[in-house]
């Protein structure tokens, strides 16, 4: 397909030219989302090994293109305009589980699903991992951003990651950095744009698998009776401290708000439910108009959880 829906097609044709045949142009992205809105990326690549990443290092310095390095998508809203640059996602070769029995500890790829890893571990009897069955993001992603719920997160469970800096040389070789280099905190951490997570060391703890199967079913009901289904991103807004940005919404009346394709979920307030055939800037002035009140009724500024791509600036109060 041709780049010229876009402002730099030259940058794109770049690009697209130093990563071969896989490259794709103007890609589908925002429908690859959990939430299902949002245009196209204007080059998308899968890396299935690490000359791979080098690759698409070389397609970003040739072009000036950012890469934006996607999961499962699931902690994503991206732009209706799409996003102008390069979307990097990580392929089977680094969809591997490696159980260690012995020690309790446990080897994933960026790429393996959470709930997937989550299951695994607890019918090996690895426990201490059910927690993230109720995430639906990557492990890569989970990194990233200390994913977490059910009273705990990657911080409390990750070892160590191996981690590929786009922009270093050599620049195909993963570095392992333990958990206490990448400064993980309330769903953030210290890692770049240009750190692309490949792999992650975790420890779990011996368990039976029943136990281990029986608390994952408990989650797994416990988020189907209070967490939307349908096209959403997941949590909005960062909880703020002390608080629950959840509750926060909804004490202040705003479950069931609606701006055009997108509403405040009637389930969980923290949660923005679109339309099939929704936009992402109903789902962006839907954020910003519950920033407005929230900051109005109480004082506090919600902070978005979900990265936001393609847009020009974040939902902002008015």
């Amino acid at each position: 397909m041709s780049p010229e829906r876009w402002s730099d097609p030259d940058a794109i044709r770049r690009a697209a030219t130093v990563l071969g045949g896989e490259a794709r142009v103007n890609a589908p992205l925002g429908a690859l989302t959990t939430s299902r809105v949002g245009g196209p990326a204007a080059v998308a690549f899968v890396a299935n090994g690490p000359s791979d990443l080098q690759r698409a290092a070389e397609a970003a310095a040739a072009s000036g293109l950012e890469i934006l390095v996607v999961g499962r998508g699931s902690n994503l809203l991206v732009a209706d305009q799409g996003f102008e640059g390069i979307a990097l996602f990580l392929g089977d070769a680094y969809g591997e589980i490696e159980l260690d029995h012995a020690n309790a500890t446990i080897t994933a790829g960026a790429s393996v699903a959470l709930p997937v890893l989550a299951r695994q571990c607890a019918s090996a009897g690895i426990g201490g991992l059910e927690w993230a069955v109720g995430v639906p993001g990557s492990v890569g992603g989970a990194v990233r951003m200390n994913a977490g719920g059910h009273g705990s997160d990657m911080a409390s469970c990750l070892i160590d990651a191996d981690i590929v800096d786009l922009q270093a040389e050599p620049r195909d070789v993963a570095e392992a950095r333990d958990v206490d280099a990448m400064d993980l905190g309330y769903r953030s951490s210290g890692l770049r744009d240009c750190h692309v997570v490949v792999r992650a060391r975790l420890s779990g703890r011996p368990s039976s698998p029943s136990t281990a199967m029986d608390q994952i079913a408990d989650i797994v009901r416990w988020r189907r009776e209070h967490q939307p289904g349908g096209q959403n991103s997941g949590s909005v807004f960062v909880n703020p401290p002390a608080e629950s940005a959840g509750a926060r919404i909804d004490q202040t009346g705003l479950r069931g708000l609606r701006i055009g394709t997108a509403e405040v979920s009637r389930v969980h307030a923290n949660f923005i439910v679109s339309d099939p055939g929704g936009t992402a800037a109903d789902v962006v002035a839907l954020m910003a108009e519950i920033r407005r009140r929230v900051t109005e009724s109480s004082g506090i500024v919600l902070q978005p959880e979900i990265r936001m791509v393609g847009f020009e600036s974040a939902p902002t109060p008015s």
